[in-house]
Formats: C-alpha cells, structure tokens, sequence
C-alpha cells in the first residue's frame, strides 16, 4: 500500500527542509519552513501592499490667525462656528464675535461707593459741636477702647494712641478698635489696618483707587506722610486719643469723605 506524501520541502535554496506543517507566503506564494517562513527571511520578491492613504485620520486645522495646531477630532464653537484648537476652545480665547461685552468692574470704584450710601438709611450721630466737646467725647471713647483695642505690643505704652477704626462700606467688618504708636505716620497706619482687617490694598502701585484715612467727626483726609503725633498737636484737626477713623477707598482727589455720617462703629 502506497503511503501518502506528507510535508513539503522548504523553497528556499539553501535550505529545501522537508517541513510537515509548511507555510505558503502571501506575496510570492512560495512554500517555506518554520525558519523561513517571514518574508525577510526568505527575501520574499514581491513587496508588501502598502495600506492606502484614504485611511489616514482627518485632521482638523484651528481657525485662529497665526494657530497652526490641528486636532484629530473637530472642535467647533457654538456661538460662532468657527473650527478651533483646544487651546483657543473658550470665546475669550479666539476673540469670539458672539462674545458678550464684560461688564466693568466696579467693585472699588468710587460710583460704587456712592451707590451704597445712596442706598445706606442714614442716622446721622449726634456729634460735638465745638472742639472742647469733641475732646471729651474722645476721652469717654478712650476708656472704653483701652479694654478691647488690639496693636503691635511691641509699642511701649507712653507711645500708644487708640482709635475706633470704621472700615470702607464694603467690608465685612464694619469697625475694628485699634492702638498705633504716635511717632507712625498715617501712611503705616493705613497699611496696618488694612493688614488687620485683611482688606486689599494697592496704596503702592498705580491703582486710581487707594486707602485712605478720614477724621470721623470732621469727615477731612489725613495727609499719609505726617506723623501721627503732628497731627495731634494741631489744634485745628480736633484729633485726640480715642476719636474715630474713617478707612475707605477713594480717588486721590478726595480730600473730604462725603456723606460721612453714614459710617457708623
């Protein structure tokens, strides 16, 4: 009886192995062994098909002027339809004509200000009327803030000066009782209120609005470069330990806080 013929022979020439389980390539259609089986392998004469190029991933180019990002997926903006990258997805970033105008902020300004005295029921206090009731009254004041005023402690207490401090309409805190060294100029004490009451403060830079200190009976600016104890000794400001200060934001040109009675402690 005839046995059947198993395997075949490898074609490469070198190697003709009689292979049981052979492989037939896909480009020269040649059969090889196990070890020749790749096309490198066997320096297969015909080239692999290259996958066609309609195949590649669209991509996506920006709209932005001088954007030369592209994105595999599309990105389009739904205010205006423009294609756009991620990085100028949002309307602010690609100058989007369907933006909405930003509202001014005027949160410090000085309109703002005049609003909420505008809007703020005024009781005006009953205040002295001459220098000599002002004093006094300064000096009931006084008793009552040496019990609850806060300050550097490193001030010695012959340097001490106390004062209600109210602060700008729109804090939180309405007033805070405070002690300064006299031999500070209104300039430091401005920056050391602000720093109390964690208020901003850009007395520093060019903002138009800056903190300012006002006389709470008189409703007159402090000039920031004179010290404390100058002030005290002019007779005319009618400033005593134990006044009230005035804190709030104003253009440089305000040399006196309108509706001053509104600021209460």
């Amino acid at each position: 009886m005839e046995l059947p013929h198993l395997g075949k022979n490898c074609s490469f020439p070198s190697c003709n192995q009689l292979d049981f389980l052979p492989f037939q390539c896909d480009g020269c259609g040649q059969t090889f062994c196990l070890q020749h089986r790749s096309r490198d392998q066997h320096t297969c004469i015909v080239e692999p098909e290259r996958i066609p190029t309609s195949h590649a991933s669209e991509k996506y180019s920006c709209s932005v002027p001088y954007c030369e990002k592209e994105e595999l997926a599309q990105i389009v903006c739904h205010h205006c339809g423009l294609n756009v990258c991620l990085s100028h997805r949002l309307q602010e970033d690609h100058n989007c004509i369907k933006l909405p105008p930003k509202r001014p902020n005027v949160s410090k300004t000085s309109e703002h200000v005049q609003q909420l005295l505008a809007q703020k029921e005024i009781k005006p206090r009953t205040k002295p009327t001459n220098p000599k009731a002002i004093q006094m009254a300064a000096k009931v004041a006084l008793m009552k803030l040496k019990g609850k005023a806060v300050g550097d402690q490193g001030i010695p207490q012959d340097e001490r000066v106390y004062f209600n401090v109210v602060l700008p309409l729109e804090s939180k805190k309405s007033s805070l009782p405070l002690f300064f060294s006299k031999v500070w100029t209104i300039g430091k004490i401005v920056d050391v209120i602000a720093e109390r009451a964690s208020l901003p403060n850009s007395n520093n830079t060019g903002a138009v609005q800056k903190l300012r200190l006002f006389h709470g009976d008189l409703g007159t600016k402090l000039p920031t470069d004179r010290q404390l104890s100058e002030l005290m000794a002019d007779g005319q400001l009618c400033l005593h330990n134990g006044s009230m200060l005035v804190l709030e934001s104003v253009s440089d040109n305000v040399d006196m806080l309108k509706n001053f009675q509104a600021y209460k402690v």
